[in-house]
């Protein structure tokens, strides 16, 4: 089923995510695909569609900071990085407390999280909060930015929110930070430079 990027398509989007159901969506950087991290079978599912393997954790994508605040720890120097970046093309590998996502996402103690600087996708969240939000592409191949393109690759999903064509460089860039130190673990749409000078 495919939706458009307005009121009813999000509402239609949302209950089936409720309802178990895979869901790829537009993000500011590429397409998207996800779930209710909260369901394992769901989380198994999107690991069957992308040919992932098991052991590459999912990040997952909040509708803000305040949010994200409720599964993992911030300490200052981190808050002020998400408070910059955030909506945006930036993903933080933070310490995770929620131990029923460490469950269904099969996680130790930290999980790959960020904001997506997209509005349809932001009303999407709003009413779920948290979403698995992984590449909607099969693992190794290119993410889309073509909505027909992504719907045309992509089997076994469950609703496909269509939000055009995405303008964008590249995938997010992933860092982690310890002791006030940023590791990029993927150089994507934001440099190690403007992340320093936060």
């Amino acid at each position: 089923m495919k939706v458009n990027c307005d009121k009813k398509g999000i509402e239609t989007a949302f209950e089936i995510i409720n309802d178990g159901g895979i869901v790829i969506f537009p993000t500011d950087t590429v397409y998207g695909i996800g779930c209710n991290p909260y369901n394992k079978e769901s989380v198994k599912k999107v690991y069957e569609i992308k040919s992932r393997e098991i052991s590459k954790p999912f990040p997952v994508l909040a509708y803000s900071k305040e949010i994200a605040e409720k599964i993992v720890f911030f300490d200052e120097f981190t808050k002020k990085i998400a408070q910059r970046f955030w909506p945006g093309p930036l993903t933080i590998i933070l310490k995770l407390k929620d131990e029923k996502l460490k469950k269904s996402l099969n996680l130790n103690d930290k999980i790959a999280i960020r904001v997506p600087n997209h509005k349809c996708t932001l009303e999407l969240l709003k009413k779920c909060n948290f979403l698995v939000g992984t590449s909607a592409n099969i693992s190794g191949q290119k993410a889309f930015t073509n909505a027909d393109e992504c719907f045309k690759n992509i089997q076994n999903f469950d609703i496909f929110v269509d939000g055009g064509t995405i303008q964008s460089d590249s995938e997010s860039t992933i860092i982690e930070i310890e002791n006030e130190k940023v590791n990029i673990i993927r150089e994507g749409s934001v440099s190690k430079d403007e992340i320093l000078r936060t």
